[in-house]
Parts: C-alpha cells; sequence; structure tokens
C-alpha cells in the first residue's frame, strides 16, 4: 500500500508542477517579460527567452506532463491490480481520475495563473535545463507538426490592443484620463489628412511680394498670425512666407524702402491628402513651423502648422492673441455669410 501511495503522490506532484509552469508562462505576456528582463536578472532573462521562443518549452513541458500521466498511470494500475484485485480497481480508477483533475489539473492552474509573474520567475531556468535535455525529442517533433503550421507570425501586440489597454487602464486608475485620451489621439494621428485640421484660404492673411513695407502697415498690424504669406498675382501663387516680427521690425526701421519679397522665406507646398503623422515627421526633421496646402489642382487650400498638428494631440492651443479659436469654423460661417448675401438659403451641398 505504501508503494501505491508513493507512486500516485509523485504522479500528482510531477503532473501539477507541469501543469502550473505550463499556465503560468504562457501567462506572462511578452512585453511583461520584456520589462521584467530590463532588470538584468537571471531569472527575468531567462523567462524572456523562454517567452520569446516558447513553443519548444511548451513542448517539453507537455511531454514531461503526458510522462508523469501516462508511465504513472501504468504503473499505479499495475500496483492496484495486485493491491485491490478487481473488484476494487474501478472504484480507485474513479477517485484517481477525480484526484489527477482536480490536483494535477484545475488547482495548479488557477494558482499560477494567480500568481504567474513569481512562478513564471522560478520555474523559468529549471524549463531551460529541460528544454535543452529534450531538444532531439522537440525537434523531432517540430519537423513532423511544422506543414500544420506553416503561416505568417503573429504581432506581439495591435493598436486595438494598446488602445483597450490605456481604456482598461483608466478605469482601473492606473493613469489619468488625459493620458489615455492623449494615447487614443496619438493612434488617430495618422488617419488624419491636412485639410482636415489646416487654416482655410479665406481666413489667410497674405501680402503681395512687390508692395513697399510701410504701404501695408495696417494689414500687418491688423494680423493675428506671426507667420504671413507672400504672394504673387493672387492668393494661388504663394512665393514664400515672412514672419511679423520681421515686417515690424523693418516698419521701424526702413519700410518705405523695402518691398515685402525682400524678407520672405521659402515654404513648403504639401497635398490635402497629407497625413498629419507624416506631417510632424516633417516640421521636425525641417525645423518648420508651417506648409501650403494644395489641392489636386495646384489651387491653395489653405495652411497648415505645426500648432495644428499638435493640438491633435493635446487638444486646442489656444494664446492671447487669438480672436477666433477654431478657424475652420470661423471660415464656415463667412461662407454662409456669403453665401446668404447672395441670395442662397443654405450652402450647396458638396
Amino acid at each position: 500500500m505504501l508503494k501505491l501511495a508513493i507512486a500516485v503522490l509523485i504522479m500528482l506532484i510531477g503532473s501539477a508542477i507541469c501543469s502550473g509552469t505550463e499556465t503560468a508562462l504562457l501567462s506572462v505576456p511578452l512585453l511583461k517579460a520584456r520589462q521584467l528582463a530590463q532588470t538584468k536578472q537571471p531569472r527575468a532573462m531567462a523567462l524572456l527567452a523562454v517567452r520569446q521562443r516558447i513553443n519548444r518549452p511548451i513542448a517539453s513541458i507537455v511531454i514531461l506532463n503526458n510522462l508523469f500521466n501516462i508511465v504513472g498511470s501504468i504503473t499505479i494500475g499495475g500496483i492496484a491490480a495486485n493491491e485491490f484485485g478487481d473488484t476494487l480497481l474501478g472504484v480507485f480508477s474513479g477517485l484517481l481520475t477525480f484526484s489527477v483533475i482536480l490536483f494535477a489539473e484545475i488547482l495548479p492552474k488557477t494558482l499560477a495563473e494567480r500568481y504567474a509573474e513569481p512562478i513564471a520567475l522560478a520555474v523559468a531556468m529549471p524549463v531551460q535545463g529541460i528544454t535543452w535535455v529534450l531538444t532531439p525529442v522537440v525537434w523531432l517533433l517540430e519537423h513532423i507538426t511544422a506543414p500544420l503550421l506553416k503561416g505568417s507570425k503573429r504581432p506581439t501586440t495591435n493598436e486595438t490592443e494598446i488602445q483597450l489597454l490605456a481604456s482598461i487602464g483608466h478605469q482601473e486608475g492606473i493613469i489619468e484620463k488625459d493620458e489615455a485620451e492623449m494615447i487614443r489621439r496619438v493612434f488617430r494621428l495618422n488617419d488624419i489628412r491636412a485639410v482636415e485640421i489646416m487654416t482655410p484660404r479665406v481666413t489667410l492673411t497674405s501680402l503681395p511680394g512687390e508692395a513697399n513695407i510701410a504701404d501695408l502697415r495696417d494689414e500687418i498690424l491688423g494680423s493675428q498670425h506671426s507667420r504671413i504669406l507672400v504672394i504673387g498675382e493672387d492668393i494661388d501663387h504663394v512665393e514664400g512666407i515672412v514672419l511679423k516680427y520681421q515686417l515690424l521690425e523693418a516698419l521701424i526701421c526702413n519700410g518705405h524702402t523695402q518691398t515685402i519679397s525682400e524678407l520672405k522665406r521659402p515654404v513648403r507646398f504639401i497635398p490635402e491628402t497629407e497625413r498629419a503623422d507624416l506631417l510632424l515627421q516633417s516640421f521636425q526633421s525641417e525645423r518648420e513651423h508651417i506648409a501650403v496646402v494644395v489641392d489636386e489642382y495646384g489651387g491653395v487650400s489653405g495652411v497648415v502648422t505645426l500648432e495644428d498638428v499638435l493640438e491633435q494631440l493635446t487638444g486646442e492651443i489656444v494664446d492671447e492673441t487669438d480672436r477666433n479659436v477654431d478657424l475652420q469654423a470661423f471660415a464656415r460661417q463667412r461662407r454662409k455669410r456669403l453665401l446668404r448675401s447672395r441670395g442662397f438659403s443654405e450652402p450647396p451641398s458638396q
């Protein structure tokens, strides 16, 4: 009887350890393993190595688990047949099956899922050793199952999952509401086009390049923009931009002799379909703050600034010089008033 009890105990403990180890390793996300590995501790580094190539460690654990269950069942069955005979053998088999389900599967897997991180750290190095020992068997099994497992490798995570984690983190109080909102805004940035955030042409300040600065004194002082377009014959012929502070300096010093074109700077032209994330990168790399948006025919639709892009991440940015917070809304109201003055009851549909 003692021999039978020892055999049952070895099988249950061995199977429970294998089941718990498998669950713990699979319950630690790869991103968490990478975070732990930043401490450079041997156990954390071993866990990361296991998680990065999880197939072989799991295969080794499954092989070991089945060895405990199959060999253990055969051994226990032989001992039990001698101890109980045919009469009680069925009852013992039922009790053994119940014990395996409860103590070798449900209980260890439940505990391993609850305490996944410490258990995974504790078993990572032993699992590496077992995987190395069973490498020939695992290698053979990999080649047998390879035709069934062909396909592209799944990514570690995706945009939807990260946004969901941000929402869950906010709900659980881990991150602030504004932090979660900014994360969502970052992922929306590549879906936003320049035409959606630009300042429309009807609200732009533009100055003719050939005019003397002194002659445009009122327009310069009345502009709320720090960068003003320099144009040729009309707004669709943009020649560059000029900084308002340079115009003010010229007014004080030599505005009667200097023309707008003498102070102009080059400006970049972009299509209406330019993505906001790419626009932000170009603003940073080129050290620019403004770009002219043109339509498919080359006409000027408006301008987009670095501030317009940043507002998609932070919300509306308003300083003490802004008279109209939303210039696009202001442009739409101006268009409606113009159409009504010409006899239209509402703007025609696009």
